[in-house]
Parts: structure tokens; C-alpha cells; sequence
């Protein structure tokens, strides 16, 4: 299961990437740089995951690619790949395994953050 949420957070760090690289008109260069910060911050997130859950559990299984569904909002296809994080990671991590729960949070707030971004900084 920790693969599956490794791979929607290296997902989500492709979907920015492109989006970040095709984004114009009006607000173009606040979404551009949201967008920037992202998808370095999520890949950052999801290898400090990857590697403390390795760490304490052993080695991960393939990390599975994970298809696509184009939305016409980058903000909604963000949101959808959180609220997905959000209900795997008691399921890949015990609550009390706090210092991988804490990088979780990490990732969950550079979700937010990001959300916070696109929605209202134009």
C-alpha cells in the first residue's frame, strides 16, 4: 500500500510538472511559479517517505505507475490526488509510526499550500 501512495505523490509530481510547463493567461506566472515549487517539494516528499518507511519496514515492492484521468483544473486533479494520499495513509503506516506520519504531513501540507496558490493568488 505505501507504494501506491509513493506513486500517486510521483503522480502528482509529473501532472504539476507538465501543467507548470503549458500554463498561460491570466495569472499565468503566480501558477507557473506554485507550480514550480510543487513539484520539486512533492518529489522531495515522497523520496524522504520512501526512504524512513524503507528504513523501518524494509525494502518497497515496484511502485506501480499510476494511470491518469485528464481534469480540466490543475487545482481539481491536485485535490483529487490529496484526498487519495489522505484516506491511504493509515492504511500504508500505522498512526503511531510517527516519524513517517510526520513526513506524510509534510506532503499534505505542501498539497496545501499549493491548493491555497493556484485558488487564490492571481
Amino acid at each position: 500500500m505505501i507504494e501506491d501512495l509513493i506513486a500517486t505523490l510521483f503522480l502528482s509530481r509529473e501532472v504539476a510538472h507538465r501543467a507548470h510547463l503549458t500554463v498561460t493567461g491570466t495569472g499565468s506566472f503566480s501558477k507557473h511559479m506554485a507550480l514550480g515549487s510543487f513539484y520539486l517539494e512533492i518529489g522531495e516528499n515522497a523520496d524522504s517517505i520512501a526512504e524512513a518507511y524503507m528504513g523501518r519496514h524494509g525494502v518497497l515492492g515496484e511502485i506501480p505507475m499510476m494511470g491518469y484521468k485528464p481534469e480540466k483544473d490543475i487545482a481539481d486533479c491536485l485535490q483529487s490526488q490529496l484526498d487519495s494520499v489522505e484516506k491511504m495513509r493509515y492504511k500504508c503506516c500505522p498512526k503511531e509510526d510517527t516519524a513517517i506520519q510526520n513526513l506524510i504531513d509534510e506532503a499534505v501540507a505542501t498539497y496545501l499550500s499549493t491548493l491555497y496558490k493556484l485558488r487564490n493568488l492571481k
